[in-house]
């Protein structure tokens, strides 16, 4: 049995300052704020209620939410994940509320990376208020590090509908579950974390005109404006509080090909992560919280 995965859903992220965190994500990334619910703060970016949320307390990443179709798929994906030796939680219903969807089963990939299987993700049918005009139309993609990534590719394809769209040496694999080129993907690090997070955007005069806002606000890039060769989208990296890392994107790939070959780039290459040359180096990771997964399930551990 293949545990088949429909989308993304969000990140949640330990701050120890919530209000700094909320600013930078409102009036830099340009999200709009839902609120914040005993310690934790809604971000959102596109139909779903929020994408992103601040828990208050240590910081570091706490989870990411991956959708199933319903509980059935969720039951199914439980039992196969014990069987196969990954311990699992269920969550509770508050614990489900916290995280604005109906059903939750939490589980830790082999490298420390801390996932949530979520069924029933709360939409809001209002449009977004975006903060500032950054030209977001979606969440589009999610990173974690692992220090291995084919073992880390093997792991995920063995037990969820993913597959490789191309990989960059030994230093990351992109994969899919859907058209998108990557919507997960597993980056090289020594420690779980979050790589990064990603928005889609209406066009590359979004990107530019970020760039230049974000120049002008004097917050660090780490990389771009570029286009990478895998994806084909234009790209600037940059870094908020706490060690998180945002990327806006646009014209990313989709693989509608079942005879795609994934193709092997050369990370020493210069133009493996450019194609147009610019200066790349590896973006700053935000550090998995680590803590034991029955503990993961209280509202502000998780």
């Amino acid at each position: 049995m293949m545990i088949e995965l429909t989308d993304i859903a969000y990140v949640r992220s330990g701050t120890a300052d919530a209000k700094e965190a909320v600013r930078f994500a409102t009036e830099i990334v340009g999200m709009e704020y839902q609120g914040a619910d005993d310690g934790v703060h809604y971000l959102r970016a596109d139909h779903r209620h929020h994408c992103l949320a601040f828990v208050e307390g240590e910081s570091g990443v706490l989870s990411s939410g991956l959708c199933v179709a319903d509980s059935d798929a969720l039951t199914r994906a439980e039992a196969h994940l014990e069987l196969s030796g990954i311990r699992t939680v269920r969550g509770t219903p508050e614990e489900a509320r916290s995280r604005r969807v109906r059903e939750f089963v939490s589980f830790d990939d082999p490298w420390g990376n801390r996932f949530d299987l979520v069924v029933d993700q709360f939409s809001d049918a209002n449009a977004v208020q975006f903060s500032r005009r950054a030209g977001i139309v979606e969440f589009g993609h999610l990173c974690v590090d692992a220090p291995d990534v084919r073992a880390a590719y093997e792991w995920w394809s063995t037990h969820f509908n993913i597959k490789i769209s191309d990989w960059i040496g030994e230093w990351a694999a992109l994969m899919r579950f859907d058209p998108v080129h990557h919507k997960l993907a597993v980056f090289k690090g020594s420690q779980p974390g979050l790589c990064h997070i990603n928005f889609q955007v209406e066009s590359i005069d979004d990107v530019m005109r970020s760039w230049n806002f974000l120049l002008e606000k004097g917050v660090e890039i780490e990389q771009g404006p570029g286009r990478h060769p895998q994806s084909t989208a234009i790209f600037i990296y940059f870094k908020g509080p706490e060690g998180l890392t945002y990327e806006y994107s646009y014209g990313v790939r989709l693989i509608e090909d079942d005879d795609w070959v994934p193709r092997y780039f050369d990370p020493e290459h210069p133009k493996s992560i450019d194609m147009w040359g610019g200066a790349t180096q590896r973006v700053q990771t935000q550090p998995q919280v680590r803590r034991p997964l029955e503990a993961a399930t209280s509202l502000q551990d998780a």
